[in-house]
């Protein structure tokens, strides 16, 4: 694993003080998953992740660079030093913090189920529970982007579903809109993001959405992913994410880009 010392070496947290040294610092995020991180026609970045980076970014005096990176890659990349630190929707679950590290969570929101508009389901189980939804799509054609927690929860909750695999958000909305499958798991935001770009509800939510509380392997909220054993920085962002929170700057931003408070609180 190829790793650059320097580019950490100088970061001391003044973990009391609130600041740390500025810095280099390389963050990658898939770009493809709106609205946590998406890409403009122009190639530049954007997204409420973005805005969080930059502004821990700024409030720990770094200068930050953002590395577009697929999402099936994006753990592989960071362990072997393409970047520093992972932001892009990544919930903090179990297996993953088998290989890498996390910062605190810095917010959470559910998954959901997702039809097309015009479907049967779309009203037959519109205000189904979790239990009559789950049993409904249990030999369904479902769709879900690779290496996901949404994949993991379909593995585990649908035995029986012909499982469909995407590289990416938008290729699973195209399908899921010209009946190709006839559900998909996702978070709940970019079903949301997707119609208000369709400018229609092409897409439609069934049944309640689901979390980590129920559902374990739905994780306990998103955060830094970062490599084993980088502590300074790992210590470096929960300061400055805890700054961030405890301001209300992360609950206008998810506002913002989510349309309510999905922030979750700085740990004591």
């Amino acid at each position: 694993m190829t790793r650059n010392l320097s580019l950490l070496a100088g970061i001391a947290v003044a973990a009391m003080a609130g600041t740390a040294v500025a810095q280099d610092v390389r963050i990658g995020t898939e770009g493809a998953y709106p609205p946590w991180n998406y890409t403009e026609s122009d190639g530049t970045l954007a997204g409420f992740e973005i805005d969080l980076g930059n502004a821990i970014c700024e409030h720990n005096g770094w200068t930050c660079e953002w590395v577009a990176q697929d999402w099936d890659g994006i753990i592989p990349a960071l362990q072997n030093g393409r970047y520093d630190a992972i932001m892009a929707g990544m919930s903090i679950t179990a297996e993953r913090d088998e290989v890498i590290d996390f910062s605190h969570g810095y917010m959470t929101t559910p998954a959901h189920f997702a039809v097309a508009a015009d479907s049967d389901m779309a009203a037959e189980l519109a205000e189904a529970d979790a239990a009559t939804m789950l049993a409904a799509l249990d030999g369904a054609v479902v769709g879900v982007q690779v290496g996901t927690i949404h994949q993991n929860l379909i593995e585990q909750e649908l035995p029986g579903a012909d499982l469909r695999f995407y590289d990416t958000q938008d290729q699973l909305n195209l399908d899921l809109v010209a009946g190709r499958v006839d559900a998909g798991l996702a978070d709940v935001n970019t079903w949301t993001e997707f119609n208000e770009a369709e400018g229609a509800e092409a897409i439609a939510l069934i049944g309640p959405g689901l979390t980590g509380a129920d559902y374990p392997v739905l994780g306990v909220g998103v955060g830094v992913g970062l490599r084993e054993d980088d502590d300074e920085l790992q210590a470096a962002f929960n300061e400055a994410i805890c700054a961030l929170s405890n301001d209300g700057t992360i609950a206008t931003m998810t506002e913002e880009w989510f349309g309510f408070d999905a922030s979750l609180p700085c740990p004591e």
